[in-house]
C-alpha cells in the first residue's frame, strides 16, 4: 500500500484516506486526489493541433493529440537501460505517445482529409516524403511498432511492415532516434527492425554469479550523475537484445525489405543524399555502468547498400574520461553535406578536447567525398568550440562556434558563390536576447536552409524591452544585411511556421492573442493580408476572463527584472489577493543581458499538465516566470547565488504589493526541477513566503559533485559554493511549510528521487511542516491523468491551507 507522509511540527501522520479541503479522494485508501471540476475539465480538453508543412507547400498536416495518457498506460513494463526507457512488449519507448490522429488540409481549397490510422494504437514519427507525395508514420500497437504509408490526396493509409520496427533508440531523443527516415529520392525509407530470429529475451539469473565490480586505474574520469544506467551483466545482455537492429530499405509501395549489413546496436544511422551510402555508429563493448549509451565505445563507418564497410571514419573509446565541458578527441558531429551526393562533414578537437587548454584554435572541420578513398580536406578551423553547420540549398555553409567562458557565439559564412570565402556573419553574446538575429528557415521537407537568390530567411522570438515580437527577416548573404518582412503587432503573438514561396511573400503562421486561440494563417508579407487555415475553438473557455500583464521592476543591486502577472476571472482592481510565484533561475555573466525583458502578454493562455496557472480558477494571482538571474563573470555567478535569489524574490513580491495586487502576508512560491531547488533555498534563507511547493528538485549538491545546471566547477573546487547552495544543509532554518513532490522514476540527471526523500527526512527531523508525495511510474515531468490531477489537487490544498487561509504572521516579511 502506498502512503503519503506529512510531518506537522514534530508529529508524523500517516494519511491513508481523507477528504482534504475541496479535493475529494476518488477511491479507497491511498487513492489519487481530484481537484475541482473546473480544473478537471480544463485538463481533459484536447490540446490544439500542431502543423507541419509538406514539401510541396500546398498542404499542411495537422497533428492531433489527446490530453493525457492513463496511469495504466504509464505503468506498462519498462526496462531502464543505458539512459533509455523501453517497453519490452513493443521494443519502443516506454512513455506512451499522445499523438492519435493526422488531418491533411489543402491550403488552396481548404479541404480537409482525415488520414486513416489503425485502431487501438498511438502514432509516433510522422514525416512527408521529400517529394510530398506520401506521408509516413509509425503506429505503436500492443506488441510492436508498424510503419504506415498514407496518400495525402485521399488520406488512405496502409501498413507496409509488420509490428517489427525497432524503436528502442527513439526513447529519449524523439525523432532523432526514429526507427525510419526517408531517402532523399522518396523511393525508400531506411528503417531499423528487430533482428529476425533473435529468440527470447535473456532470463534474469535466479542466483547471482558474483559481485558487480567497477574500478579505475589511475585515470581522471569526472562524470556527472545519470539515471537509468546499466547495473550488471544481465542489464548488458538486455541492452544488446533490445537495441540490436537490422537495417533495411523499405519500399513504400510494396513494403519489400532489402537488408543492409548485419544486425548491430546502432546509435546514429543516416543515408547519404544520393542514397548510395549509409553512415552508421555501431556501439560496441565494453559498456559502462557510469555513463549512458551515448558515451559507449563505437565504430563510425560508411557502408554501401550491401552493408560493406567503404570507409572507417573513427573508432571511438568509452567517453568516461572527457574533461568537464570538454569533448572526446577524434571525429565527432559527423553528418552528410546536404547539398552534395555523398560528402561527409565532421569536427575534430585541436585542444585534445580539453576546454582549459590554451590553443589558438579549438576545432577543425573536415570533409571527405565519395568514394572516400583519399584523405579528408580541412574546411576551416574555429577559435571556439564548433557547434554545427547549416547548408543552404545553394551550397553555402553557416558554421557556428561557441565560447563557454564568455558565453559568446560566432557564425561564419562560407559562401559557395564566392568560392568558399569565409566571412564573419554574427559575433555576439549568447545571453543577449535583444541582438539575437534569429534562426535560418529550412526548406519544408529538406535538410537545407532555403536560399532565394543571394538571400536566406531568419525567424526568431524578437525579444525587446516591450516583450517578444516574433519576426521574419530576409538576410542577404552578399551584403550581410537583414530586411524585415514581418513583425508581430502589439496586440497579438504570431510566429512563422514555414515559407510557402521562395521569395518569402507567402508564409504559414501561427497567430494568437489574449482572447483568440492559436490558429494557422497564410500571411502575405507584402500586403499584410491574412487567410485563415484553421478555426480552432477555445479548448478551455473556463479560463476566459483571465487578465495578464507583463511587468518590469528592479532588484536592489540595479539588475532589471520582468515577469507576467495573471489575475483570475472577475478580479476587481485594488483587491489584494493571495499570490503564487512560480519561477526558474538562470545564470548570466552580463548584468545587462540579465536585465532584458522576456515573454509576451499577448499570448493566449493555454494550460496543459500540472500547471500552476490552474490556480487562477481558485482565486489566486499568479506571478509567472519572474526573472531570477544569477549574475557573475566567468564561472563565479553561483558564488552569490543565495543573495541574488533572495533579492530577486523580494523585488517580485514588492512589485506585486506595490501594484495593489498581492497581500504581502499571503504569498507562496514554487517551482519544478531547478525551480524546486530555488524554492527550498528561498524558504531556507528568507521569510518572504508563507509556504512553498517544490517538484522534482535536487537539494543536496554534494550528490552532484561534478557539476550541475550551468555550474562547471566540481565540489572539490568550490566546496563552499556547493554547501551554501544546498538547502539540505539549511533544513533546520526552514520555518515555513513546504510541499515536496517527486516522480518515483525520475529520469533527469541530478534529480534522483533520493534528493526529495532525504530532504523530507531532514525537514521532519527538525520539526518542519512538510508533506512528501511520490508519484508512481512518473518521470521528471508528470504525464498520467491521475498523477496530473493529484499534483494539482495537492498544490491547491497546500496553498489553501498555508497561504490563502493562513493566519497573519507577526513581524514584517523579508530576507533573513
Amino acid at each position: 500500500m502506498r502512503a503519503r507522509l506529512i510531518a506537522v511540527g514534530s508529529a508524523v501522520a500517516l494519511v491513508l484516506a481523507a477528504v482534504v479541503g475541496n479535493q475529494a479522494r476518488t477511491d479507497a485508501a491511498a487513492s489519487y486526489l481530484t481537484p475541482p471540476k473546473v480544473i478537471v475539465d480544463i485538463l481533459d480538453a484536447a490540446p490544439l493541433p500542431s502543423a507541419t508543412v509538406s514539401p510541396t507547400r500546398d498542404t499542411v498536416a495537422l497533428l492531433e493529440r489527446r490530453s493525457m495518457p492513463s496511469i495504466e498506460e504509464l505503468a506498462q513494463p519498462m526496462y531502464r537501460l543505458a539512459g533509455y526507457r523501453i517497453n519490452p512488449r513493443t521494443n519502443g519507448p516506454q512513455r506512451p505517445s499522445t499523438l492519435i490522429g493526422v488531418t491533411l488540409e489543402n491550403l488552396k481549397t481548404g479541404v480537409q482529409t482525415k488520414v486513416t490510422t489503425p485502431p487501438d494504437s498511438t502514432l509516433g514519427w510522422v514525416a512527408f516524403s521529400p517529394d510530398g507525395k506520401m506521408l509516413a508514420f509509425t503506429a505503436t500497437r500492443a506488441h510492436g511498432i508498424e510503419l504506415w504509408i498514407a496518400d495525402p490526396a485521399t488520406g488512405r493509409a496502409k501498413a507496409v511492415t509488420t509490428a517489427s520496427l525497432n524503436g528502442a533508440a527513439g526513447a529519449p531523443f524523439g525523432n532523432r532516434g526514429a526507427p525510419c527516415a526517408w531517402l532523399d529520392d522518396s523511393r525508400a525509407l531506411l528503417c531499423r527492425f528487430v533482428a529476425d530470429g533473435r529468440g527470447a529475451p535473456p532470463a534474469e539469473p535466479e542466483v547471482p554469479a558474483g559481485p558487480n565490480v567497477m574500478e579505475n586505474l589511475g585515470k581522471t574520469a569526472p562524470v556527472r550523475t545519470y539515471e537509468d544506467l546499466l547495473q550488471n551483466a544481465h542489464d548488458e545482455a538486455l541492452y544488446e537484445y533490445y537495441f540490436t537492429s537490422q537495417l533495411a530499405l523499405v519500399d513504400p509501395a510494396s513494403g519489400q525489405r532489402t537488408p543492409i549489413g548485419k544486425p548491430a546496436s546502432f546509435d546514429e544511422v543516416s543515408a547519404s543524399p544520393n542514397g548510395a551510402f549509409v553512415l552508421v555508429e555501431r556501439i560496441k563493448r565494453p559498456f559502462s555502468y557510469l555513463v549512458p549509451a551515448g558515451d559507449f565505445p563505437r565504430d563510425v563507418e560508411v557502408w554501401n547498400r550491401r552493408g560493406e564497410v567503404v570507409r572507417a571514419i573513427a573508432s571511438l573509446p568509452l567517453a568516461d574520461v572527457v574533461p568537464i565541458g570538454g569533448v572526446l578527441p577524434g571525429p565527432r558531429a559527423y553528418e552528410w553535406k546536404a547539398t552534395e551526393p555523398a560528402t561527409l562533414v565532421w569536427a575534430e578537437a585541436l585542444d585534445g578536447g580539453n576546454p582549459r587548454a590554451k590553443v589558438p584554435f579549438r576545432d577543425k572541420v573536415m570533409t571527405l567525398k565519395a568514394p572516400f578513398a583519399g584523405e579528408p580536406t580541412e574546411l576551416l578551423q574555429t577559435e571556439y568550440r564548433y557547434t554545427g553547420v547549416e547548408w543552404t540549398d545553394q551550397g553555402s555553409a553557416l558554421v557556428s562556434e561557441y565560447d563557454r567562458p564568455r558565453r559568446w557565439r560566432r557564425t561564419w559564412l562560407l559562401d559557395a558563390v564566392m568560392g568558399g570565402e569565409k566571412r564573419l556573419v554574427w559575433d555576439r553574446s549568447a545571453e543577449d536576447s535583444y541582438r539575437d538575429p534569429g534562426r535560418p528557415v529550412s526548406r519544408p521537407g529538406a535538410n537545407t536552409v532555403l536560399q532565394h537568390g543571394t538571400s536566406i530567411y531568419l525567424t526568431g522570438t524578437g525579444a525587446s524591452p516591450e516583450g517578444d515580437h516574433p519576426f521574419l527577416d530576409r538576410f542577404d548573404l552578399k551584403t550581410l544585411q537583414a530586411t524585415r518582412l514581418f513583425r508581430t503587432d502589439n496586440a497579438s503573438y504570431e510566429t512563422v511556421i514555414g515559407l510557402l514561396t521562395d521569395d518569402g511573400t507567402s508564409v504559414l503562421t501561427r497567430r494568437e492573442s489574449p482572447t483568440d486561440p492559436p490558429n494557422y494563417f497564410v500571411r502575405n508579407t507584402t500586403t499584410g493580408a491574412l487567410k485563415a487555415v484553421t478555426d480552432f475553438k477555445d479548448p478551455a473557455p473556463e479560463l476566459r476572463g483571465i487578465t495578464k500583464q507583463l511587468v518590469t521592476y528592479e532588484r536592489s543591486d540595479g539588475v532589471k527584472l520582468s515577469g507576467t502577472i495573471y489575475l483570475p476571472p472577475g478580479y476587481q482592481p485594488g483587491t489584494r489577493l493571495p499570490m503564487f510565484v512560480w519561477a526558474y533561475p538562470r545564470e548570466f555573466t552580463d548584468p545587462d543581458a540579465a536585465s532584458q525583458v522576456i515573454g509576451s502578454a499577448n499570448r493566449f493562455t493555454t494550460i496543459s499538465g500540472p500547471s500552476h496557472l490552474l490556480l487562477l480558477t481558485q482565486g489566486y494571482a499568479i506571478f509567472d516566470g519572474p526573472t531570477m538571474p544569477i549574475v557573475g563573470k566567468g564561472e563565479t555567478a553561483n558564488d552569490t547565488y543565495v543573495e541574488q535569489l533572495v533579492a530577486s524574490a523580494q523585488a517580485a513580491v514588492d512589485k506585486a504589493v506595490e501594484m495593489g495586487i498581492a497581500d504581502r502576508d499571503r504569498v507562496g512560491v514554487g517551482g519544478h526541477s531547478y525551480g524546486a531547488f530555488m524554492t527550498a533555498n528561498l524558504l531556507a534563507h528568507s521569510r518572504i513566503f508563507r509556504a512553498g511547493i517544490a517538484r522534482s528538485g535536487a537539494y543536496n549538491r554534494t550528490l552532484t559533485p561534478f557539476g550541475f545546471q550551468n555550474e562547471m566547477r566540481t565540489f572539490w573546487e568550490a566546496k563552499e559554493v556547493y554547501e551554501r547552495m544546498s538547502p539540505f544543509f539549511y533544513a533546520d532554518q526552514i520555518k515555513d511549510p513546504i510541499l515536496l513532490i517527486h516522480g518515483e522514476k525520475d529520469d533527469n540527471s541530478g534529480t534522483f528521487p533520493i534528493q526529495s526523500e532525504r530532504m523530507y527526512m531532514a525537514l521532519k527531523g527538525h520539526g518542519a511542516t512538510v508533506r512528501y508525495v511520490t508519484l508512481p511510474d512518473e518521470a521528471h515531468g508528470y504525464v498520467a491523468r491521475e498523477s496530473v490531477l493529484d499534483t494539482v489537487a495537492e498544490m491547491l490544498n497546500w496553498l489553501d491551507t498555508y497561504v490563502k487561509h493562513a493566519k497573519p504572521r507577526e513581524g514584517a516579511a523579508g530576507g533573513r
